[in-house]
């Protein structure tokens, strides 16, 4: 269980402008916590942290009440919504041996997925009918085999992977690249819906965090570091028509 101030200290420590994910990782590696790098005297921080970065952790960033609230409330809302830290047991091993993994991983929905084998689907926001058609057939055929389908909740391709699993009764990770609070794009909304009951929808942004442009591409390296069928895999006969 979450206490209210130690998470208030991760959404400080991550949220602070130009405290990127390596000298997060580096900080807590030093120290253990978050609440212990706020403990730590300024001084000590000489060593650690450029001018900037000493001078951005000595305030609490404006947006921090906010989302501390707003995460909260969502934690608290349902006991499928959860927090995942890096370290953790169930944080999936692929995903920790990737170049740039999060901290902090928001999931709504089944959490056990994250140890199951994963295929992505991914694709244009704009395909043509049957690229729609077929992106749909493949990710039920995959799902009835036995793989998670990942992707990432948007138009076209991906919607369509989505809900190919979830017609097929099999399991899809929706990886987003906004806070909680933002599905996007609005009219998935519903499909958001039923994959937080039939599969898992994660991201690494915090509540109040909108669609920019730049969160995508790095939304994607979560899809790609998820998505590895174990060796022993063998495609199955796929029939797409």
């Amino acid at each position: 269980m979450w206490d209210r101030d130690e998470l208030g200290a991760w959404l400080r420590l991550l949220e602070s402008p130009g405290i990127g994910l390596d000298t997060a990782r580096r900080l807590l590696l030093s120290l253990g916590s978050p609440q212990a790098v706020f403990d730590l005297p300024g001084a000590a921080w000489q060593d650690r942290l450029t001018p900037k970065q000493r001078e951005s952790l000595s305030r609490p960033p404006e947006h921090l009440d906010a989302a501390l609230d707003g995460t909260w409330a969502w934690l608290q809302a349902d006991p499928s919504h959860q927090i995942l830290l890096l370290g953790d047991a169930d944080y999936p091993p692929q995903l920790m041996a990737t170049p740039d993994p999060p901290l902090l991983l928001y999931l709504q929905g089944r959490r056990e997925l994250l140890r199951s084998p994963c295929l992505a689907v991914v694709g244009s926001r704009n395909p043509t009918a049957q690229g729609r058609d077929n992106a749909r057939a493949f990710a039920r055929e995959l799902a009835q085999a036995g793989l998670c389908i990942t992707s990432g909740l948007a138009l076209g391709v991906d919607g369509a992977a989505h809900q190919g699993a979830l017609a097929a009764g099999g399991a899809t990770i929706a990886v987003m690249g906004t806070g909680f609070d933002q599905i996007y794009p609005r009219r998935h909304q519903a499909l958001a819906a039923q994959i937080s009951e039939q599969g898992l929808i994660l991201s690494e942004y915090t509540w109040g965090m909108p669609g920019l442009a730049s969160n995508f591409p790095r939304r994607n390296r979560l899809i790609a570091g998820l998505s590895r069928a174990p060796w022993w895999w063998k495609p199955p006969c796929l029939r797409v028509r």
